[in-house]
């Protein structure tokens, strides 16, 4: 790593207009180059937000967690010098932006290739985490560490990786598979993977996942499958 390393953060979002300023604002800009706000098809100006509050606005109208990310992925691409590290982070302010550093930091320091901020470890607001959620990632963790033996509690969102690593990892899924395949990927190459306890609170507005009956139907099959499906071959 350069004196002054390169990070970069991608935040995928969908309707958020009212967390995406909140985010934004507590992110610790001192320690970014860049933040690359993935518009994903939103109807309520969260772009207009996003530029007012000093991001940059990458436009991906196909719908789908890992649509967004692949598309913020392609942006950071195009930039004169690639990041040192990528920061992954969600619109809804239910995760803490700036424990940024407790992510970051392990990676610059030599320690890690991919860092993940668990919720399970860390400090959940009452009700942040709900059944459900709870329960998919108790399922999703326990599958992952007998499959692939990395020692994983959560499938948060908010998670920073190596870039090198990152690209290795040649990252494909479109939509609720995204988490669990950049984990069982890293698992597989051998990467060197941390968690780091962090806070969470309710999330502004309803989840796309949890807060609908078929919306955690449908991720919940897209993880399973996607942990089952890197377990072959």
């Amino acid at each position: 790593m350069n004196d002054a390393p390169l990070v970069d953060v991608v935040i995928p979002a969908l309707n958020e207009r009212e967390s995406l300023p909140l985010v934004l604002g507590d992110l610790p800009r001192e320690r970014l180059r860049e933040i690359f706000v993935v518009d994903n098809g939103s109807t309520d100006g969260s772009a207009d937000v996003a530029r007012a509050a000093g991001a940059t606005v990458v436009d991906e109208p196909r719908r789908g967690y890992g649509s967004a990310c692949l598309a913020g992925l392609a942006q950071v691409r195009r930039q004169p010098t690639p990041p040192d590290v990528v920061v992954f982070l969600d619109a809804d302010y239910s995760d803490h932006p700036d424990e940024l550093p407790g992510l970051v930091d392990p990676i610059l320091t030599g320690e890690a290739d991919f860092v993940v901020g668990s919720r399970i470890l860390g400090n959940a607001e009452p009700g942040a985490l709900l059944p459900q959620g709870r329960f998919g990632n108790h399922l999703a963790g326990f599958l992952i560490r007998r499959l692939y033996g990395l020692k994983v509690t959560d499938l948060g969102p908010f998670r920073a990786i190596r870039w090198d690593a990152l690209e290795s990892l040649e990252m494909a899924d479109r939509d609720f598979g995204w988490t669990a395949e950049m984990q069982v990927k890293a698992a597989r190459q051998g990467l060197r993977y941390r968690e780091v306890p962090v806070s969470y609170r309710k999330r502004r507005g309803v989840s796309k996942i949890t807060g609908t009956v078929m919306g955690t139907l449908r991720a919940s099959h897209k993880i399973l499958y996607t942990v089952f499906r890197y377990s072959r071959g």
